[in-house]
């Protein structure tokens, strides 16, 4: 392929291990050596941007990032995209959900993330806390003013494809369901995904596809494993982004990213 110029990752089950950390020390020696080569370093993630600069604590300014699954696109410190859902496709949403009482759900705006107040979701909202690092109960979802860029819903996982396919269903020609597994469904405008985000900067960057890496494990990093001139698939990622991907690396917990980038920068 192309002389490397741009590497993306997803975070949660690619870049991270399972417990959610990563090896900082052995990062940053990558770091530091694309740096130098000027080898653009994107964290390309369906989580919310706050809570993905918590990785990289003191240099996160350092670095770009496609958060909200393409929704948030921010070159280092500016912000250069943010797909704001119309506000009737947010209502029209959020009476699907209403409609839907085992399906819970996060509304991700600009500033904040909220949930509903329920006595019933505060285990729901304990455990979002960990993929949001900005959120906070609302009363009325309907009444929260704050730019909306994407809805996670969190339905039983034998019932996420069931699930995904009835969304794309009901809200054909709203927004678009992209999932990750597990029980986990997002919902985007229609073509913002993670490529359209890495496609932004890459264009603002002068750089090609084809002098792009990406790293991957699911339904939601499909786009941009086939959009990149070499896409890895994690050995634990989905049978999607296996088939989406140019090849396949170990597993997040065997830190298959760092481990692969050593060896294609020769460290």
């Amino acid at each position: 392929m192309a002389s490397i110029k741009l590497v993306a990752v997803d975070v949660d089950g690619t870049f991270a291990r399972n417990d959610h950390t990563i090896d900082v020390e052995r990062f940053k020696r990558i770091f530091d050596h694309m740096t130098k080569e000027k080898v653009q370093f994107v964290v390309a993630s369906g989580n919310q941007y706050y809570q993905l600069r918590d990785y990289f604590p003191g240099y996160h300014e350092q670095l770009s990032f496609v958060a909200e699954n393409g929704a948030y696109v921010k070159d280092h410190e500016e912000v250069i995209f943010a797909g704001v859902i119309e506000r009737d496709t947010v209502l029209t949403t959020l009476d699907w959900i209403d409609a839907h009482d085992e399906v819970l759900n996060v509304m991700s705006c600009y500033s904040c993330a909220y949930i509903e107040r329920d006595p019933g979701k505060e285990t729901f909202f304990e455990h979002m806390g960990t993929y949001y690092h900005r959120l906070a109960w609302a009363d009325d979802l309907r009444a929260v003013d704050d730019p909306v860029l994407k809805f996670a819903l969190n339905v039983p996982p034998e019932k996420t494809m069931a699930y995904y396919d009835e969304l794309r269903s009901s809200l054909s020609g709203h927004l678009e369901p992209t999932t990750s597994g597990h029980g986990a469904i997002d919902l985007i405008i229609p073509g913002n995904h993670k490529a359209s985000g890495l496609e932004r900067l890459a264009k603002r960057w002068g750089i090609d596809a084809s002098e792009c890496v990406t790293f991957g494990d699911g339904g939601n990093d499909v786009e941009m494993l086939r959009w990149a001139g070499r896409g890895y698939a994690m050995a634990n990622a989905s049978d999607a982004a296996k088939e989406a991907a140019d090849a396949v690396c170990p597993s997040n917990e065997e830190q298959g990213v760092l481990s692969t980038l050593e060896e294609l920068f020769g460290l």
